[in-house]
């Protein structure tokens, strides 16, 4: 429901409803308003399935949706005729806020869609480039010109079996499904493919693409399937892709660090890391990748014993990251809004 990707609950604490404040008048007026939207869409949604649901909710704004959807008057006459039976899990995204900034994922798609840039009006698909499959020469002004392609190909058999694989296979599988799917519609178009066994690096996939380009015939036939290989192309050369596996590594560490000592010594362990714009080089983490850590380990570590330590610690931080924070020279979107 892209309409509603801003919708999260409440944090417990400052401002937010503590746990015995569960009814919908408890909540912020606008809150108010996007929790009914969000019952009014999913009614709709069950309607045109013929669904009568069961619901079931983890979490306190889950527990709200859920009783609001149940006492819902045109969800009540829509589950007295509807004929297919359904359970629906609603789940608070702030319970796993480790799940969505960790990178444990050995998934193509899930790196597609984390470095891809986002397609304009939704959340849940990426704008890949599509100047390879043309004669134009890359250069930045010709970039606009070509209009993106994107994940979603429903009417194309094959690249729907690719985006399977993409996200229940490993990488280095997927990788290969994606050569395999390339080898067969260019040996069914007759291009002059030269099949090579071994490990698939993006440019060997570049130059398979190429084969199509010339191609208008060969081009509208494999059209999504292609669309989907160029993706995986320019997510395999993306710097934000090796980086991942450095977030990686860095993750598994703090948990053993974690397991091991205290709060304030894996905050400290943090620090020297947190560098200036003009000290940074293209390995280091940069303000945002900080704060996606921070949230990641508060997020691991659970209830946390305060201090005069940890105080101190934090306060390190603290100042170490608004110190970086101001000395961007061009702060991205997502800091502005912070600051």
């Amino acid at each position: 429901l892209p309409a509603l990707a801003a919708l999260l609950p409440p944090l417990p604490g400052l401002g937010g409803p503590g746990p015995a404040e569960v009814g919908l008048g408890a909540l912020p007026a606008e809150l108010r308003a996007a929790v009914r939207t969000l019952v009014g869409d999913l009614d709709a949604l069950f309607s045109a399935l013929g669904l009568r649901e069961e619901s079931f909710a983890v979490g306190a704004l889950s527990r709200i949706v859920a009783a609001e959807l149940a006492g819902y008057a045109p969800a009540r006459n829509r589950r007295r005729t509807a004929t297919n039976k359904a359970s629906v899990v609603f789940v608070d995204r702030t319970l796993d806020l480790a799940g969505a900034v960790g990178h444990h994922g050995d998934n193509l798609a899930e790196k597609i869609l984390s470095v891809l840039p986002k397609l304009p009006g939704h959340k849940t698909d990426v704008m890949v480039n599509m100047v390879e499959l043309t004669a134009l020469q890359t250069t930045d002004e010709t970039y606009s010109i070509i209009a993106p392609g994107c994940l979603a190909q429903p009417n194309d058999p094959a690249a729907k079996a690719l985006w399977e694989s993409f996200m229940n296979l490993k990488q280095k599988e997927a990788v290969m499904e994606a050569r395999r799917h390339l080898v067969e519609a260019a040996s069914r178009e007759n291009l002059p493919i030269k099949m090579s066994m071994g490990r698939v690096t993006p440019e060997q996939l570049s130059s398979y693409i190429k084969l199509f380009r010339n191609n208008l015939k060969a081009l509208e036939n494999h059209c999504g399937l292609l669309q989907l290989v160029l993706a995986t192309v320019q997510t395999l050369k993306h710097p934000q892709t090796s980086k991942w596996d450095n977030f990686l590594a860095f993750e598994r560490l703090l948990l053993q660090t974690i397991g091991e000592s205290e709060m304030p010594s894996v905050l400290n362990q943090l620090l020297p890391m947190i560098k200036s714009y003009n000290e940074r080089t293209k390995d280091d983490y940069t303000c945002e990748d900080f704060l996606v850590l921070l949230v990641y380990i508060y997020s691991v570590v659970g209830e946390i014993e305060s201090g005069k330590e940890l105080d101190a610690a934090e306060e390190e931080v603290k100042k170490a990251l608004v110190k970086a924070i101001c000395d961007e020279p061009e702060p991205s979107p997502l800091l502005q809004k912070i600051t």
